[in-house]
């Protein structure tokens, strides 16, 4: 029997995003990425997460010779807010963008591994988290949760 699957999202550009926080998200993704360490891959990943009191913590990718000791951005991001803020459970949006070895903002959104990480993090939260992702253009992917990015994901 056939079965199938629709994802909801939303586009939009840049500047035409609905909330403020949003495009202050996308900015300090920006940011972010600029600070990443890609000596190897050479693409940039900045993400944003923003909290429910309104704190923004950022992340990058950081990359390592011991492949794959790595860690990617959007990781870096939720474990350093779980570390530094104990308890917290209210992860409202996460912002991601990329920027190639020539510099320019592309397309990003996270892997398989970080799609599975930042789904345990909104199932413990019991709530969604949005995910904007930067596309070219000035563009930008919006999805309600991050279950939309992984809809068959696993639990314990």
């Amino acid at each position: 029997m056939d079965k199938e699957l629709v994802i909801k999202y939303e586009e939009y550009d840049l500047a035409a995003l609905p909330d403020a926080g949003g495009r202050e998200l996308m900015q300090r993704a920006v940011e972010a990425a600029d600070g990443a360490y890609a000596p190897y891959s050479h693409f940039h990943v900045g993400a944003a997460l923003r909290l429910g009191d309104g704190t923004v913590v950022c992340g990058n990718n950081q990359e390592n010779a011991a492949y794959p000791s790595g860690l990617c951005a959007e990781r870096t991001a939720v474990f350093a807010a779980s570390a530094q803020r104990p308890g917290m459970r209210n992860y409202e949006a996460l912002a991601i963008v990329g920027r190639n070895e020539r510099g320019e903002l592309c397309e990003a959104s996270p892997c398989g591994a970080c799609r599975q990480v930042l789904m345990e993090y909104e199932q413990r939260q019991g709530h969604p988290m949005r995910v904007l992702c930067y596309l070219s253009g000035d563009r930008v992917r919006v999805f309600p949760s991050v279950a939309s990015l992984l809809p068959f994901s696993f639990d314990f």
